[in-house]
């Protein structure tokens, strides 16, 4: 048996060496002629596999969670198919679309892959103008519809637009999609990683408006400005077109129908589950809409900044949003739209200020210390020094975290250093309380299902989970920190210590503080 597995690891010149030598030549020519067919073979079909399976990356840019978007998803690259993009560029038929993802079907894709889809209506499109799509994972019988919204921050004037275009074309356009992607966390259609959703129809929606899904248009023409209006902006046009497209699929009969994201796809969830809702309502549908929101609850930027914001990478993420909302004609919902006055449309970004406004059922899932909240405070954990103020403003992070999701019915919020969460493969073991992520939804769930059905919710099963210790990374299952120099991992105190801060002068002792971090855990983190 040791002989048959041997060849795998035998090169073509060892086996070459064995045919010149003439000793027992009769018995080694025939078995060393099949030893290098056997290795040949292995190593076209390693080739093969290693075709078929890129996986693209994205540059980072300073320009909030683009530069993560691409992992956004923990999505698995399949096959490229087709290479032009013409027909996406000109639209194209609908039918003929629809035949080329079929033929990359026939070619063997495994059937936990989402295909690729382009929405039937060629007039809504991504940014350049190829058409828009989404990624589907069915489930033949199921009545749960997942819906995911991709993140990726924004652009916001033709400087800042131009600049993305650049550098994550991915995000502004359809044109190099692959025609399969394979999910992972909740979007898995693996039990194992995906407990209480991977039974669902899975859609995965790529992010490629820059508008934080809530475009509705072309953008303006400005007069002293022609060319400004070269980019579309159709978030929120996009999802409605994907819940018409999903009709023939079953979506009217949807028992459940779960809007989620991450990142600006979670904010673009609380912008646009009212009205997938109410588009749903309007089908016929009978589905209870829900929204799942990961790291999508951002608190506006502490730092004093010119009033007057300049239109480039610079500004806050306020002011990139309120010049943004004139650009991508975008729309907030309507009950958080008459809170506020005219001009003033932009604060129903933000979740704290729009949750209580909403209808729909949600779910936020929020690191405490949300390495993107502090990105905008240019505070970079693992990447450069810190000052004491700084570290001061991410002690003060959680603490206000916290207290803008008091009032939240349903929320996960660990007190970690990290950035998105429900898309992770290790998603199932962070905790919260000793409560994991897809528990604490199981039990969101059943509460949800219980009061439709007039019962009393079960005792004992928690869906509110904020951590109670105070310090950044003091939940035990929190991420690991990295050194971004070194690419080690390193403790908290570690980290601070190599960011150049003076442990003793901000009154922590590097021994005890690591027994009262242990003891913090303890006691409630």
């Amino acid at each position: 048996m040791r002989m048959v597995l041997q060849p795998r690891r035998v090169s073509s010149t060892c086996a070459l060496r064995l045919l010149r030598e003439p000793y027992d030549m009769k018995i080694l020519g025939p078995f060393v002629f099949l030893l290098l067919l056997g290795g040949l073979w292995c190593q076209n079909n390693r080739n093969a596999k290693a075709t078929g399976k890129s996986t693209k990356k994205s540059s980072g840019i300073q320009q909030g969670d683009a530069g993560q978007s691409a992992s956004a998803a923990d999505v698995t690259s399949g096959s490229t198919g087709r290479t032009g993009s013409t027909s996406r560029n000109t639209g194209g038929s609908a039918e003929s679309r629809q035949e080329g993802a079929a033929g990359t079907r026939g070619a063997g894709q495994q059937t936990d892959d989402m295909r690729l889809h382009y929405l039937t209506n060629t007039q809504v499109t991504c940014n350049d103008g190829t058409v828009a799509g989404f990624y589907l994972k069915e489930f033949r019988g199921s009545r749960r519809w997942l819906l995911f919204l991709e993140g990726g921050w924004c652009c916001y004037s033709r400087e800042t637009c131009d600049y993305r275009y650049q550098n994550i074309p991915r995000l502004m356009s359809s044109s190099g999609w692959p025609e399969t992607k394979r999910g992972s966390g909740i979007l898995s259609s693996k039990a194992e990683d995906n407990p209480h959703w991977h039974n669902t129809n899975i859609v995965f929606i790529p992010y490629c408006s820059s508008d934080v899904w809530s475009g509705t248009g072309p953008a303006p023409t400005p007069p002293s400005r022609p060319r400004q209006a070269e980019y579309n902006f159709m978030g929120s046009l996009i999802i409605r077109e994907v819940i018409k497209d999903l009709i023939p699929k079953g979506i009217k009969q949807a028992k459940v129908v779960m809007l989620s994201g991450s990142s600006a796809g979670g904010t673009g969830v609380l912008l646009n589950i009212e009205r997938v809702a109410s588009q749903l309502q309007q089908l016929g549908a009978e589905a209870q809409v829900r929204g799942l929101v990961d790291s999508g609850w951002f608190l506006e930027s502490k730092q004093q900044r010119s009033p007057n914001c300049p239109e480039t990478v610079s500004c806050s993420p306020e002011d990139a949003i309120k010049i943004g909302l004139r650009l991508w004609n975008g729309v907030v919902p309507d009950r958080c739209r008459q809170l506020f006055k005219r001009g003033e449309e932009w604060k129903c970004f933000f979740g704290h200020r729009l949750y209580s406004t909403l209808t729909s059922p949600v779910f936020i899932v929020q690191w405490l210390f949300d390495e993107e909240q502090l990105r905008v405070e240019n505070i970079y954990i693992g990447g450069q020094s810190m000052s004491e103020e700084q570290w001061q403003y991410i002690q003060n992070l959680g603490l206000e975290l916290k207290n803008s999701l008091r009032d939240v019915t349903a929320v996960f919020a660990p007190s970690c250093l990290s950035h998105t969460l429900i898309t992770k493969s290790n998603w199932t073991s962070f905790q919260v309380r000793g409560t994991s992520l897809p528990r604490a939804l199981q039990c969101w769930d059943r509460s949800l299902e219980a009061i439709r059905n007039n019962r009393t919710p079960a005792k004992g099963c928690p869906f509110h989970l904020v951590d109670s210790c105070q310090w950044p990374q003091c939940n035990p299952t929190c991420p690991a920190l990295v050194d971004k120099t070194t690419q080690q991992e390193l403790t908290l105190l570690q980290m601070l210590v190599a960011m150049g801060l003076d442990l003793q002068r901000l009154g922590l002792d590097p021994q005890g503080d690591a027994d009262s971090l242990v003891s913090m855990v303890r006691n409630g983190g």
